[in-house]
């Protein structure tokens, strides 16, 4: 007697999930997705020690920024030849790309070499972060996909707090070289595993590349960072400069519409967005990209000076919103798996992230570590509910041929929204806490009398004495000085999350007329 096993959808294996070891493939995908996510944030802790060693304080912030100028622009360019040729082939070059990079750079002797080889990094992290989303997309359905785009969202929640953990570790102890050393036997072994157990489809070679399309997407978007980067910092922001960088972007970004529309194989659709959930996710995608990018740039700096801590315990501090983040988006993407439903939780997501910046931006100077903690993990909570998911939604949007683009695409506007968040809250950040601290040292100098009038001078008017201020040093600091200090830079910075919760509102509202498509069974 025969015995019949009905399956569920969910559990039903496909031909192409069955065609690949997908475990051991995840495997590579995640170390690739992991070895970005931490490029972004390693060196944030490492910058001092790094310019002491080679040199060059002026061009100090292009480590950091042409690694995020030249890994965003990648972002569309991978997607799109992903969909045109074929991701295996992309996602090797882009492993080789990247430790490429970081052996230049920990070889590096002068300051100019290590930006060559961040930006040259840059570029294989841009593929790596895409083409880890979309090849998941090749051998994994969307039904069945909930659960591996939530390990996915832990491990990128994973490394905002383990990349500036990391560059502290490494730049007390053996060297901040090794924070790129460290990278060669992490891509070895996704290469091994790629280039072994990784098995798919080549795609339609000789379509035309967009090559106009591709030069104005990077012209417009090193536009964008420069002025994001630049704005308020290296520049005022009526500097000629500036409005020079806008007046460029903007022409860019018309110019690439235009092109796009007429362009027989355009680097990004515009059709994208009359499909309502592509629209409808990376809209609120962009909006939860300043939300979140914008928190972590200048957290770890608000806890150090206000709580005390060193940078390492800094960023130990960023764990509950670490936890909040990860545990969510593995049980939430198991839960999509499983049922089919997804909806609801980006938009409960969205709301938990509301409340999460309100009670940041309502934290107090005298508030213990154990609130401060509490009131991350709401935020990481929220975090977790949204992020993969709205990916998944996208994914599921469209036919596999055309995954990559649409992936890449929805990457590439929450790059974009994650560093006007960063450069936002910064500028305002330090336009603030120069004003609270020219109007509440002199008011705390006065209270102790001559010797505070001496130690107060070396504060006034943003001189170098503000400008090198540390935990070690505001410790020192007499009663009245530390407590005005301390205030200020709590005042200066939470009050700004307050502002961005209408934004994230405006996100949940976008999330609630998502439609609820039937996650697909199988990779067409």
């Amino acid at each position: 007697m025969t015995e019949t096993t009905t399956r569920s959808p969910a559990e039903e294996p496909t031909s192409a999930a069955q065609g690949h070891n997908v475990p051991l493939v995840f495997t590579s995908l995640l170390l690739g997705m992991l070895i970005v996510s931490l490029g972004q944030m390693i060196f944030s802790t490492a910058l001092p020690t790094i310019v002491a060693d080679l040199g060059g304080v002026d061009r100090m912030s292009w480590v950091i920024t042409v690694y995020l100028l030249t890994m965003t622009i990648g972002l569309p360019v991978y997607g799109k030849l992903g969909d045109q040729i074929g991701r295996k082939p992309l996602f090797v070059t882009a492993i080789l790309l990247f430790s490429a990079g970081s052996l230049l750079g920990a070889l590096s002797w002068n300051i100019n070499l290590l930006i060559v080889a961040r930006a040259i990094q840059g570029l294989g992290g841009g593929g790596l972060m895409v083409l880890s989303q979309a090849i998941v997309a090749d051998v994994v359905p969307a039904r069945q996909r909930g659960r591996y785009m939530g390990i996915m969202g832990a491990v990128f929640g994973l490394s905002s707090v383990l990349g500036p953990l990391l560059g502290g570790f490494f730049t007390e102890g053996p060297g901040w070289r090794w924070a790129l050393w460290f990278n060669l036997p992490v891509c070895l072994l996704a290469l091994v595993v790629a280039v072994a157990f990784l098995r798919l489809p080549r795609r339609g070679a000789g379509r035309r590349t967009d090559w106009v399309g591709t030069i104005l997407m990077a012209t417009g978007t090193t536009a964008l960072i420069l002025l994001s980067s630049w704005g308020g910092h290296r520049y005022e922001w009526t500097d000629p400069v500036i409005f020079a960088l806008g007046a460029l972007f903007f022409v860019c970004a018309l110019a690439f519409v235009l092109v796009e529309l007429r362009s027989a194989d355009p680097l990004i659709p515009m059709t994208l967005f009359r499909q309502r959930n592509f629209t409808l996710s990376t809209a609120a995608g962009l909006i939860i990209g300043v939300a979140m990018f914008g928190c972590i740039a200048y957290l770890p700096t608000y806890i150090q000076m206000v709580h005390g801590l060193s940078p390492t315990a800094a960023g130990l501090m960023m764990t509950p919103m670490m936890a909040g983040m990860m545990g969510t988006s593995i049980v939430v993407g198991n839960i999509v798996s499983r049922t089919g439903r997804y909806k609801w939780y980006p938009v409960v997501g969205s709301i938990v992230m509301a409340v999460g910046l309100w009670l940041i931006g309502s934290l107090r100077a005298e508030d213990t570590l154990l609130h401060l903690g509490v009131v991350l993990f709401v935020f990481g909570f929220g975090l977790g509910l949204c992020m993969q998911l709205l990916v998944l939604i996208v994914q599921n949007s469209f036919p596999i041929t055309m995954v990559g683009t649409a992936t890449a695409s929805n990457n590439f506007f929450r790059q974009i929204g994650g560093t006007l968040g960063s450069a936002i809250v910064g500028t305002v950040f330090v336009s603030r806490l120069a004003d609270l601290m020219g109007e509440r040292i002199p008011a705390a100098a006065r209270e102790l009398g001559p010797e505070g009038a001496e130690v107060a001078a070396g504060f006034a008017n943003g001189s170098g004495a503000a400008n090198s201020m540390s935990p070690e040093i505001l410790a020192g600091l007499p009663g009245p000085l530390h407590d005005a200090i301390v205030g200020a830079y709590n005042d200066a910075l939470v009050p700004i999350y307050h502002v961005v919760v209408p934004l994230i509102l405006v996100a949940t509202v976008m999330l609630v007329f998502l439609r609820e498509d039937t996650l697909k069974e199988t990779i067409d």
